[in-house]
Parts: C-alpha cells; sequence; structure tokens
C-alpha cells in the first residue's frame, strides 16, 4: 500500500489528475506540512515553502512561477508537463494565421461599429469589405523557432494545410527529431528563417538568450507584409521593435497570446487573454502528466521531465531503495558507494544520471537500510537530499 504523502494544490488542479494520485494521499489546497505541491500558475516566488518539500509538479510547460535555483539547492525536484498542451496551443496558433490572413480582427471590430437599419448596414458593408481583403494560406511559408513538441505540430499542421515550412532549433532533440515532418526545411539561422518566411511562429521558453530574440535589427530582417505569432512568452519579442515594425509597414501583423499597453491600440495587433493552454482537454493532460510524475518520484524516486535534475529511472528489483540528489561533483558515487560498504549493505543495482551542476543517484541494497547510514549519506559534502524508500 502507498505511503500516504501529503500534496499542496496551490490552484485548482484538474480532477482527472488529481485522480492520478494514489488514494492514500492526503491532498488540497490547505494541506499542511506537504511533501509534493502541484501548482499551474500561482506565483511561488514570494511564498514560504516548507522544508518537507521534496518536489512541485507543474501542470503546464514553463516553471517562471517557480523559485527553481533556490529548489535545486534544497534538492527538491521540479517537473513540468511538456507536450501536454501542445495540441490547445497549435489550434490557436493555426486560429491566429488565419486572423493575420484574413484580416479578422479588424473586420471584426469594423462590423460591430456599423449602424443603420438592414439597407444601410448592407451598404456599408459592401462599402467596407474591401478594407480587408487578405490572402489564404496555401504556397505561402511558415517559419518555425522552436521545433519542440508544440513547434513540431504547428509545423506538421501547416503543411497539411498545403504551406512551405521552415524551421531554426539549434538545441533540437533526437525525440523532437523524429517528430518533425520531413518536408520541414532546416533554416540557417534565426535571421535565414526571418528572410524567407511569410509567417513566424515562436516556440521558445524565455530565458536570457533568447529575450528579445525578435528585435528591431531582426523585424527588419523579415519579409515585408509577415505575421508574426507569438504563444510562447511575450519577453521573447521587443514590443518597441514590433510597433516600429507595424508603423512601417513592414510587418502586416503581430498576433500573439499576451494583452500589451504599448500596442493595444494599433489596429493590426491582435491580443488573446493567455488562452494558448486555456482548454479543458490541455488542463486535463497537464494535470494527469504533472500527478504522475509526482506520484512515481514520491514512491520510486524515478524522475521525467524534471526542469533541474536529469531524468532518471530504475527498475525495483529489490525492497530497499535510496534516491539521493546531489552536486554533479566528483568521487560522488565512491563516496556513496564506501559508505554504503561500512554498513555491511550490498548494493544491488545503482543508476547515477548528471544535468549540468545537478545530479540523481538510485541505489537499491539487499538488506535494511540503518537510520546512521542515511545520516552519514546525507553528510557527504554536495549531497543535498537523501530519501529512503523501503518498498511495503
Amino acid at each position: 500500500m502507498a505511503e500516504a504523502y501529503r500534496v499542496l494544490t496551490l490552484n485548482a488542479i484538474s480532477k482527472k489528475g488529481l485522480a492520478r494520485l494514489p488514494q492514500e494521499y492526503v491532498v488540497g489546497g490547505d494541506v499542511a506540512a506537504p511533501d509534493g505541491i502541484l501548482v499551474r500558475s500561482h506565483d511561488m516566488h514570494a511564498m514560504d515553502i516548507p522544508a518537507g518539500v521534496l518536489a512541485i509538479g507543474r501542470a503546464g510547460a514553463g516553471t517562471n512561477n517557480i523559485p527553481v535555483q533556490q529548489m535545486t539547492e534544497r534538492g527538491v525536484v521540479v517537473f513540468n508537463a511538456p507536450g501536454a498542451n501542445a495540441n490547445a496551443v497549435k489550434e490557436l496558433v493555426l486560429a491566429g494565421m488565419i486572423m493575420g490572413a484574413r484580416n479578422l480582427a479588424p473586420a471584426l471590430c469594423f462590423v460591430n461599429g456599423l449602424e443603420g437599419d438592414a439597407e444601410s448596414l448592407h451598404q456599408q458593408v459592401e462599402a467596407g469589405k474591401k478594407h480587408y481583403v487578405g490572402h489564404e494560406l496555401a504556397g505561402r511559408t511558415l517559419g518555425v523557432i522552436g521545433l519542440g513538441a508544440i513547434g513540431s505540430m504547428v509545423a506538421d499542421a501547416a503543411i497539411r494545410l498545403g504551406m512551405h515550412v521552415i524551421g531554426f532549433d539549434p538545441e533540437i532533440t533526437v525525440d523532437a527529431a523524429w517528430r518533425l515532418p520531413s518536408q520541414v526545411k532546416k533554416a540557417a539561422s534565426v535571421e535565414d528563417l526571418l528572410k524567407h518566411a511569410d509567417f513566424v511562429s515562436l516556440h521558445i521558453p524565455l530565458l536570457p538568450a533568447t529575450r528579445d530574440l525578435i528585435n528591431a535589427e531582426r523585424v527588419r530582417l523579415m519579409r515585408k507584409g509577415a505575421v508574426l505569432l507569438n504563444f510562447a512568452r511575450d519577453g521573447i519579442v521587443s514590443e518597441a521593435a514590433v510597433l516600429q515594425g507595424l508603423n512601417d509597414n513592414r510587418l502586416h501583423a503581430y498576433v500573439c497570446d499576451f494583452p500589451s499597453t504599448l500596442l493595444r491600440q494599433h489596429p493590426r495587433f491582435v491580443a488573446l487573454p493567455h488562452l494558448g493552454a486555456s482548454t479543458e482537454e490541455a488542463e486535463e493532460n497537464c494535470a494527469v502528466m504533472a500527478a504522475e510524475q509526482l506520484a512515481d518520484y514520491l514512491e520510486h524516486g524515478n524522475i521525467q521531465n524534471s526542469v533541474n535534475f536529469p531524468n532518471i529511472a530504475m527498475a525495483r528489483e529489490s525492497a530497499w531503495r535510496l534516491a539521493v540528489a546531489n552536486a554533479n561533483v566528483p568521487n560522488m558515487l565512491g563516496q556513496i558507494s564506501t559508505a554504503l560498504a561500512s554498513a555491511g549493505l550490498n548494493i544491488h543495482n545503482m543508476v547515477n544520471k548528471s544535468r549540468g551542476d545537478a545530479a540523481f543517484t538510485l541505489v537499491d541494497v539487499d538488506s535494511p537500510v540503518p537510520d546512521g547510514v542515511i545520516q552519514a549519506l546525507a553528510g557527504i559534502e554536495g549531497v543535498l537530499r537523501v530519501r529512503y524508500l523501503p518498498a511495503e
């Protein structure tokens, strides 16, 4: 039977997601002394996160609302749910492309401002519709920057609509490369992509290196009349550069998921209220993934889709398991092995993985582990947290 771990929810988490946690768990928004936390958008930076927290599961992709570095230093694993909302975002990007290509936002504003009787209305429509002539997507070129779960789905959908697609992602993973349609042409750089695309869609995280990725210089490189789509993060795009591009008619439209005080009055700026993952299906998928990952870590020490520790998993071949979060430093495995051998514990199986400055070690031994051994492991310089996970 699963241990009665305590899980604090900081937002309304889908019931289908919470149902993936073992029934023995204590789960809710008022849980004290939690072992794990499930969160969506709640800002945790100003929060006093209890010392007993072992893991945080983000029911979504971005983790900007979580103090990840602080958690890493405490040996707390932070999970996200990459790809769980990919279809929802993909569909919204397609809607954004159509809105930009067919001038739907200004056309809707025009219609909503009409007054008069039926005959007058008809005359105004026939006289005004010429101002909103657009073009079709088929035959146009879409440039996708970032070819992860969402970017590859957007590329595939665009190809099915008859578009040409070019992509750029210098850090594409093997899994992402396998997902990518073969028709996607590779751009040599961001600049190369911008020069050849009628539509540009961004699907990258907001990092110091990606802030203002689309700046004034790069806007000037874009094809005249291009449509820029941003359903990733607002800071990736320089609003001042986009405003200048719209005013110069270099950009035909900027369609994004982030309202802006600087841009909101421009007739060819289309902003949605952060709807990217706002579907019932996406919220359920994210919650299910986050809950399953959290439970697997609490029960077995396995890590999948962490943003601060490496992915690691080991099948249970022994009833006695140790899970060690540690700094990625020399001789860590040697010190762990020595501590266990000194206590007469035989290692049945061991796996160690590293990711940057962080590492994680799973060890199955052939007999129960005394408290003194756990304390000895915790005392090794560079060990961030030690957990003992005996099977029930």
